[in-house]
């Protein structure tokens, strides 16, 4: 049976994130954020259960979207925390994990990620790669970084995925101007 839940963060999320992806900020705090449990389709089309940490003001949203792209069908290949990955975003997107919370900056700046509060989602991202420049990350996503081609998992603005998410307010970065974020979904 499909699980699509919010509840705050439980003692061994926060012993789990506390020093990875999370630490003390005068931004967001520990009561502010909601772990969300997920069903998702695999790229295999099995149903996994995945788990999101978010902000509170956009979880209801977050599962309305993920109960709709599985009801869809929808293929994710895996959702993670990303502690699971020390919080290193580049083996994050490497992996192709899809993730939302991670108290950290924008790659190669110092402003702080919408995915620092929990208000930022990235799907697919080996195949949807961030695109500024020449540089594209994750670098093995290389052969998705043209997006006139055809290939599985793409976002683009027909694909369902972008659809749910726009329709429920949320923003996508491959809209952006001077760099293409096409994994990557935020919400102000």
């Amino acid at each position: 049976m499909p699980i699509f839940t919010a509840s705050p963060l439980s003692a061994e999320t926060i012993a789990h994130i506390s020093g990875i992806t999370y630490t003390d900020n005068p931004h967001i705090s520990l009561d502010q954020l909601r772990q969300l449990s997920v069903s998702y389709c695999d790229f295999d089309g099995r149903e996994q259960l995945g788990m999101l940490i978010c902000s509170g003001a956009v979880a209801g949203d977050l599962l309305s979207i993920f109960e709709e792209l599985f009801r869809e069908g929808y293929r994710i290949e895996k959702i993670r925390l990303a502690d699971e990955y020390g919080g290193n975003d580049d083996l994050i997107m490497a992996d192709n994990c899809s993730s939302c919370f991670n108290y950290r900056c924008v790659a190669g700046t110092e402003k702080l990620s919408m995915h620092a509060l929990g208000r930022a989602v990235d799907i697919n991202p080996l195949y949807n790669p961030y695109i500024v420049g020449d540089r594209i990350l994750p670098p093995n996503g290389a052969a998705y970084a043209d997006r006139s081609k055809a290939f599985p998992h793409k976002i683009d603005e027909d694909d369902i995925c972008c659809k749910l998410f726009k329709k429920h307010g949320w923003k996508w970065g491959g809209d952006w101007k001077s760099s293409k974020d096409y994994q990557h979904f935020y919400r102000d």
